[in-house]
Formats: C-alpha cells, sequence, structure tokens
C-alpha cells in the first residue's frame, strides 16, 4: 500500500448573449468538450482541466454511497456515541451538494452504529497533520482489517474513518484525504482512497464537505506558506469551499460546478472574438428550493437554468471565468455580492494555485471581523461599477441588477 497523496482540511430572462450588436461572437461551451474553453486536464495532481473526466474518481452526477466507520482504540473508552459523530456530519454535508449541484447529486451516508476496536492504542500511530507514510500506512490496514468483518466495502463509493475524538492519539488537525497508488483491497473492491477523519466533537465546520471535494477531484484552493505562518486565504479568500470551509460564501466556484458536471451546456458561456459581448447571468446559487427575490421583492424570473459561468479562454491553460455571487443559498454569509472574476490555470496542482479570484477593489477590504480573508471579502465588482481585469483587456460593468461583460 502506497499513499501518494493526502489532503488535508484548512483551519485558523432569456439567458445568453444580446443578438441585437454588431459582430458578437459568443458561443455556448458544451461540458466537457475540449474546445473552446473547456481546458484539457492534464498530469497536474485534481487538475482544473475538464475537457474530460478521471476516471479513478466517482462521477457526482448520481447518488454515491458513503459508510462511516467508527475506530475506537485500547487506550481510550469514547465518550460520543456514533450516532453523535455522525449528527455532526450529517444531514449538513448531503445538503450543502445538494444545494451546490442544483439537486443533481446526493451523498447518501451509511453510519455504523457501533465502535470497531483497533488493535493498537490510538497513540502508537503517531498521527499528526503530515503524518509519515509508514505510520499512515499501518493505521490503515489496521482500521481496514477491523472493519471488515462488518463492512461490505463493495456496496460504497466513498470510505470516512471516524477516529474518536477523544482518545489521546487523535490530533484534530489531521484529517485529510489520503490517495493510494496501490489501492487497499477488501471485498473484491479496490479501495483508492480513504477520508479519515480526526475531528472534535463538534467539529470544524464543512469539514467533511471540503473532504469529500477532494474524492470528487477537487483541488485545495488555499496556499499554505512554507513556514506554516501567514494567511492561508491569499489565493480565493471566502469564495469556495476548497480555500476555506470557514467562508462565508463557501458555495464551489462555478468552474467547480462545470467540472462535475453540474452545469448545463446553456448554463456556460464561452466569450471569443475581439468584439463587445453582453450576456445576463444568474445569481450562482440560484436552483431548486433556493428563493432569490428580484429588485422589488418579488420572486425573482426565470432563475435556476440560466446561465451562471463566463468563460474567456486566455491560454492553452489558463482561462478568466465570471460569475454572479451574493447572499443566495450557501453564500447567504457572503460580504459583498457583485461580479466574481477569477483565473483558472489546469497546469497548477492542488494547493499551488489552481484558481486565482481577481480582486476588484484591490485597494480595500471588507468583512474584517468574519471573513477568512478581508483582503478579498469585497472582491466581486459592484452594482454599477466598471472594472478591467489587469493584464488583460477584458472589462466588466453590472448594471441595473444585471451582470453584463464586455470584451475586447
Amino acid at each position: 500500500m502506497a499513499p501518494a497523496a493526502q489532503h488535508g482540511g484548512r483551519r485558523h430572462h432569456p439567458v445568453g448573449p444580446r443578438r441585437d450588436l454588431p459582430d458578437v461572437r459568443p458561443s455556448v461551451a458544451e461540458p466537457f468538450s475540449p474546445e473552446p474553453c473547456a481546458l484539457k486536464r492534464t498530469e497536474a495532481h485534481h487538475s482544473e482541466g475538464l475537457d474530460t473526466w478521471n476516471a479513478a474518481y466517482p462521477r457526482p452526477t448520481r447518488a454515491l454511497d458513503a459508510v462511516m466507520v467508527f475506530l475506537s482504540f485500547p487506550d481510550s473508552q469514547p465518550l460520543t456515541a456514533p450516532a453523535e459523530l455522525a449528527a455532526d456530519h450529517f444531514p449538513v454535508t448531503t445538503r450543502f451538494f445538494q444545494r451546490a449541484s442544483y439537486g443533481k447529486f446526493t451523498l447518501r451516508p451509511h453510519p455504523l452504529r457501533h465502535w470497531v476496536r483497533m488493535p493498537r492504542p490510538s497513540t502508537a500511530y503517531a498521527i499528526q497533520r503530515d503524518w509519515e507514510a509508514p505510520n499512515r500506512a499501518a493505521y490503515l490496514r489496521d482500521a481496514l482489517a477491523a472493519a471488515d468483518r462488518h463492512v461490505d466495502f463493495s456496496r460504497y463509493d466513498i470510505v470516512y474513518f471516524v477516529a474518536d475524538p477523544d482518545a489521546p492519539g487523535v490530533d484534530s488537525d489531521a484529517t485529510k484525504v489520503v490517495n493510494l497508488d496501490t489501492p487497499l483491497r477488501a471485498d473484491d473492491t479496490d479501495i483508492r482512497r480513504v477520508v479519515t477523519v480526526f475531528e472534535n466533537h463538534p467539529p470544524d465546520r464543512l469539514v467533511l464537505a471540503h473532504e469529500t471535494g477532494h474524492v470528487l477531484d477537487l483541488p485545495d484552493l488555499y496556499h499554505r506558506p512554507v513556514d506554516g505562518k501567514g494567511d492561508w486565504d491569499t489565493h480565493v479568500g471566502d469564495w469556495d469551499l476548497m480555500g476555506s470551509q470557514f467562508g462565508l460564501a463557501p458555495d464551489l466556484f462555478g468552474w467547480h460546478k462545470w467540472k462535475l458536471g453540474w452545469l448545463g451546456p446553456r448554463q456556460v458561456v464561452c466569450v471569443r472574438g475581439t468584439e463587445p459581448t453582453r450576456l445576463t447571468l444568474e445569481p450562482l446559487g440560484a436552483g431548486p428550493g433556493v428563493p432569490v427575490t428580484g429588485a422589488a421583492g418579488a420572486p425573482a424570473f426565470g432563475l435556476g437554468r440560466g446561465a451562471k459561468l463566463a468563460v474567456v479562454r486566455t491560454g492553452a491553460d489558463s482561462a478568466l471565468a465570471f460569475e454572479a455571487r451574493g447572499p443566495v443559498g450557501s453564500d447567504a454569509g457572503a460580504c459583498r455580492s457583485g461580479v466574481l472574476v477569477y483565473r483558472v490555470r489546469s497546469g497548477a496542482a492542488s494547493g499551488g494555485g489552481p484558481i486565482e479570484v481577481v480582486d476588484a477593489h484591490p485597494r480595500t477590504a471588507a468583512c474584517w471581523e468574519d471573513s477568512v480573508y478581508p483582503p478579498l471579502a469585497d472582491a466581486p465588482v459592484g452594482l454599477g461599477e466598471s472594472f478591467t481585469v489587469p493584464g488583460r483587456a477584458y472589462g466588466w460593468r453590472w448594471r441595473g441588477g444585471r451582470r453584463r461583460g464586455r470584451g475586447r
């Protein structure tokens, strides 16, 4: 069994372009097509390329079943029942993905009702955030062997190993996904990755949703300082769960929703050419069961199936993305509303800045008491504002509640 990589959670109206303009040449990008705006998937770990799906990961366009195995240790008597720990994470994790996917993906948890005893004390595994491979491998081997008598792993798409939070050797900063070069084998099933949960009770907010994002081939978007000190959230701030589960607006980027198959062909607009393009974007969070009101307080018309993402190809492995964000759905706590702009690089690996938010207000900050990174909390282009992306001849203006882009 050879762990290849591991990810740890963070701590600390009509839609489309206007046809009455001369020489407007937007095109609608098909999900997972290599042209014109879908970046090609690269060898980078959790590449943001989306022309093809990485078959090593379960595709969340159907219901996925997840087993939760609760592990106790000889050196500690659990103080919390498995049902209480399961309730720490569900149904909140399932609800997050149902909203994010507009009802297209359901994560179905199957928690065991009893503890499964590990053969060695919790301290024997030297659990920590930067876990040494031999100790990690021993933990996974022991956990799988202990659980195999109680679980038919062939029935599940995702495996969560949840450690007793009160065991002395459990480090609550060590929750992560372990990807395996050589899969574990149980019940005639290859297990290619495991979510190892080492959380307090209650746990960090949305931590399991973040880790499950890795199981779905989403990268870490935070920037981990070399010395472990300083800001982790300089790349995307509050604006995506994979940057921080503590963010004020943790809904997944439209790019991620496109990658995961949750946006239809007419919901992604690929903007090409050099002439101005006008288009209307719906709020990213608008969808089934998510109320959105218009300017007069009445329900907004046509929300849920319209265009949600505009993309401009800027290079072989790079693009600019535009989406409307505000206090809708999982973004109910968003600090500012407007059009959020970000850069995407398919050749950048997880943790290496594959997505970076472009700050439309680089000289200001907002929501100092609540934002994970206040300098980006006011990043969106606001109502009536104009913004040109630095280094690019792309501008954006939001007028009268509609989000309109102009590319030159």
